[in-house]
Formats: C-alpha cells, structure tokens, sequence
C-alpha cells in the first residue's frame, strides 16, 4: 500500500493537468514519455548526489542540491522548448508536471527503499507535497524556456525582442530553483508547509490557465484576422490595401523579378497554411473534431511540401527579409507540425 501511496499523487496531477489540454496539443503518448524523462532525471541527479555529497556541508547541499534538480530535470524541457514542442503557457504546465511527477514518483520510491519505514498517511501525504514542489517548479522551468526559445527566434528573425518577454524568462527561470531551495531551506508546521505549497501551486495553475487562454485567443483571433486580410489582398492582386502587403511590397525592388515571386508564394502558402491549422484549433476548441477529408488532406500535404521547398530555395536572406510576415514563433511551428501530422495520418489510414 505504500508503493500504491508513492504512486498515487503522481497519478492524480497529471491526470488534472492533461484534462487542461482542451486544445489536445499532447499525446498521451508523449506524456508518458516525459515521466520516463522525469524518472531518468531523478536517476541522474541520485548519482550527482552522491559526488556532490562528498564535497559540500548540509547546509550547503540544501542550496546547490535543488538548483541541480531543476537543471537536469530542464534538460528534456529545454529539448521541446528548442524543438517548439512547448508553444503555450498550458504546454508547459503539461510538460513540466510530466517531467516532475516522474521525478518525485521515483524519489518518492527511493525513500521507501533507501529511508526508513513510513505508514501509509505519512508516503502519501509527502507524496503530495513532493509531486507539488516538483511538478509546479518543472512546470515554471518549462515556461521560462518556452519564453526563451520565443526570444531567441526574435533575434534570429532580426525582429525587436519585447521586454516583457525578457522580464518574463528571467522571472520565471530564476523563481523556479528559489522555490525549490526555499522550501528543502525551510522546514516548519508540516501542515502548514503543505497548505502553503498547495496556495502558491494551486494560484500559480489558475493564473495560467487564464493567462493561456487570453494568450492562445489572440493568438487565433487577431492573427487569423490579419491572416486572412493578406491572403484576399494577394488574390486579388491588391497588397497595397493592407500593411503588411505594403511592406512586401517595400522589399520588392531588393530581390529580381522571378525571387518576389517566390517569396510572394512562399508567404501565401504560408497563411494559408497557418489559416488551415488555426481553424483546426478553434474546431477542438469548440468540442468538434471533425476529420479532414482525404482529398483535404492531400492538397494541404502538398501544398506544405511546396512550402518547405519553396523555403530552401530562397535562401536565408530572402527568409530573413519576409521574417515578420512569416513568423517563426513556437505556436506557429507547431500548429504547422500538427497539420502536418493529421493530414499525413489521414492519408495513411484511407491507403
């Protein structure tokens, strides 16, 4: 019963966690996934432990030991941060309770083999405030790193960096091993410290969640309005009409002839693309999942094969040119990358 008791909180909060999802921007299959990952992480640093044991005091171990802990449980976070897997605030709720549910599952394990006898209240009560501390700091760890792969792909699109999003990186980045120190630093009131760590875990999911919501509705909303505006201007041959068909036009006379056309086609696959995948949100959203038909799928499957080859032969001065246009952010990574998938699985099935 205590092993049912290590396991059980773990259970639980990916379990509400992923019931967040109602964009269904993870598998299940790449949860379980994660808590592999957070249970190899909490393998690495047992054996960082013993090394660091050696050379560090008690006191200072309570410091640099949590620091440690986050670091190497970020090293699969930062992966699909990099790999723009983590494109919104609930992603990294998502992400990050994976990873740390599978850690504290297999801390929580090491206790009951290594420590001494606990009952059952006692694993499953710790249990709860482990699986807390761990799942809500992977949690602020995976949205620092979210922010700082939507920084560097400013950068890299020569697009201004906004401050809030620097703000926000460092905030976030630097809160989450405060937290973890503070509360291995500090030990009061079991109960109290439990409630505690429950307030500030249980306020920091709300004001995410709502803080995602607001942020994925702009993101559908307002860019899919602008989406849609630069498409019909394109069509209809009228880019003068909206500004961001005016400042395509601006970059004309910098490429011949035949690259602006390309990079006129490549920008129009690209909305409409980005217009096709949106819709394909806002359709979860909505509770209707309906499925492309094949013929759908086949046109945009070849469409975005036109797309990627058409992006390789422009080159990388022409994409840079047309980089706030087509922007390069992790939402619009991955919305792409999801159409993809369905589209490809939608053709595998009918053959």
């Amino acid at each position: 019963m205590s092993y049912l008791a290590a396991f059980l909180p773990v259970a639980i909060y990916i379990f509400v966690v992923y019931r967040l999802d109602h964009f269904a921007l993870l598998s299940v299959k790449r949860l379980l996934l994660l808590v592999l990952c957070g249970m190899a992480a909490a393998l690495a640093c047992f054996g960082l432990f013993q090394l660091t044991g050696r050379v560090l005091y008690e006191g200072v171990s309570d410091v640099v030991n949590p620091v440690l802990e986050e670091a190497v449980k970020g090293i699969p976070l930062l992966v699909l941060a990099r790999r723009k897997r983590i494109a919104f605030f609930i992603d990294s709720v998502i992400c990050g309770a994976a990873v740390g549910g599978g850690f504290s599952l297999l801390e929580n394990l090491f206790y009951l083999l290594l420590g001494e006898q606990m009952g059952f209240g006692t694993v499953l009560f710790r249990g709860l405030e482990v699986a807390l501390i761990h799942m809500g700091c992977s949690a602020i760890v995976a949205a620092g790193l979210m922010f700082a792969v939507r920084i560097a792909e400013r950068v890299r699109s020569r697009l201004q960096v906004k401050r809030q999003d620097l703000l926000m990186a460092a905030l976030l980045l630097v809160a989450a091993p405060v937290l973890h120190v503070c509360h291995n630093a500090f030990h009061f009131n079991p109960l109290i410290q439990f409630f505690a760590v429950f307030g500030v875990m249980a306020g920091l999911l709300v004001w995410t969640y709502q803080y995602d919501g607001d942020m994925i509705h702009r993101w559908l909303d307002k860019g899919l309005d602008k989406q849609m505006a630069l498409l019909r201007s394109i069509q209809e041959g009228k880019l003068d009409e909206t500004k961001t068909g005016a400042f395509l036009l601006s970059i004309k006379d910098s490429f011949p002839p035949e690259v602006f056309f390309d990079v006129i086609c490549f920008v129009q696959l690209n909305v409409t693309l980005s217009v096709a995948a949106k819709s394909r949100f806002m359709l979860r959203e909505a509770g209707l999942d309906m499925p492309l038909e094949a013929d759908q799928a086949a046109t945009l499957l070849a469409q975005y094969e036109e797309y990627e080859l058409l992006g390789k032969h422009l080159g990388q001065s022409a994409r840079m040119a047309v980089a706030p246009v087509v922007k390069f952010y992790p939402a619009d990574r991955k919305a792409l990358d999801d159409l993809r998938a369905e589209c490809q699985a939608v053709l595998k099935e009918r053959a």
